[in-house]
């Protein structure tokens, strides 16, 4: 039987005025034809860095140096033919004027313009850790509607998240499906973007959402993704298992976590940085770091491989 080698490949996302560079890869090559993220293969004797800061310089005439890389996210991915590992960076600088040094077509793009269809398979999670931001605000706790809309324009007027997500375990649905509804509107008047917390059903009653978060006890029953790749879909995990199983569905993100203690979650134990790093190691789709975080940790979290942070403290008043 023979063994396939994995390939590690050094991933640059090499930005200029808010754009990001991409790169068509040749006919006669693996995947020949569709677009890429610049970079090349690892060599034994190099750093990631290393071996980035060569690639990008051979390839596109740049320059980006080695301190400045930021880690974006890690991606396994199996052709059948071919195995590969991406390690891809983040370079918010480079000098010098990007051209095609191998007779290859480079521009730059808006992440925004960047199409599934239009890239290898394993560049999928790539475009969306670019699309992603790097916190994920979660509502808190509210007794009643007035409080819940106070502290939500707070929140609001405070950290203006890109993406949030109404979560609201004791609420009945009729109560939910209100709350929802204005916090959507809200957040359309504010360019931010809600996700649902609960059933694929919330979808079908609120289509103007931008996705769904799957607390782990529904995505635990489904076997296949809910909703069609218009919307986002994250799941919440707790383990290997169940990043592997979020996957399976298709999952554009996930929250993990407990990483340290949090009263949301009393007597539960935070798994801490390195067992965190660990699973993200594993995971091929962004990650947010959860409990008992803030705005703080986000630097930590993204130098363990992670997208950010998640949570209720930074943004909801009262936690």
């Amino acid at each position: 039987m023979t063994t396939i080698r994995e390939i590690h490949v050094a991933v640059g996302t090499i930005f200029r005025s808010g754009k990001v560079l991409i790169a068509r890869r040749p006919e006669h090559v693996h995947q020949g034809g569709l677009l890429e993220f610049p970079g090349g293969k690892v060599e034994a004797d190099e750093t990631v860095q290393q071996a980035l800061v060569r690639e990008i310089l051979e390839e596109t005439g740049l320059r980006i140096a080695a301190d400045d890389l930021e880690p974006v996210i890690e991606v396994r991915h199996d052709y059948g033919d071919k195995r590969v590992y991406l390690d891809v960076w983040r370079a918010l600088s480079a000098d010098g004027e990007a051209h095609g040094r191998e007779g290859q077509e480079i521009r730059w793009l808006d992440v925004s313009e960047l199409n599934d269809a239009d890239f290898p398979v394993a560049n999928r999670p790539i475009i969306r850790a670019l699309r992603l931001p790097d916190h994920y605000a979660i509502t808190g706790s509210a007794q009643s509607e007035d409080a819940f809309v106070d502290r939500f324009l707070a929140g609001m007027s405070q950290a203006g998240p890109d993406l949030c997500l109404l979560r609201a375990p004791g609420l009945n649905e009729e109560a939910y499906a209100r709350r929802a509804q204005w916090a959507l509107e809200q957040c359309n008047g504010r360019h931010s973007r809600l996700m649902l917390h609960g059933a694929p059903s919330l979808l079908g009653r609120f289509p103007e959402a931008c996705g769904l978060h799957l607390p782990w006890a529904e995505a635990r029953q489904l076997s296949a993704r809910p909703c069609s790749g218009d919307y986002l879909l994250a799941v919440s995990c707790h383990t290997a298992e169940e990043i592997a199983h979020a996957e399976q569905l298709q999952a554009d993100f996930i929250t993990l976590g407990p990483v340290k203690p949090t009263p949301s979650h009393p007597g539960v134990s935070g798994m801490g940085w390195r067992c965190f790093r660990e699973l993200v190691a594993g995971a091929t789709v962004p990650v947010y770091a959860l409990g008992g975080l803030g705005l703080a940790d986000v630097s930590k979290a993204r130098s363990t491989g992670a997208q950010g942070v998640a949570g209720i403290s930074f943004w909801w008043p009262g936690n």
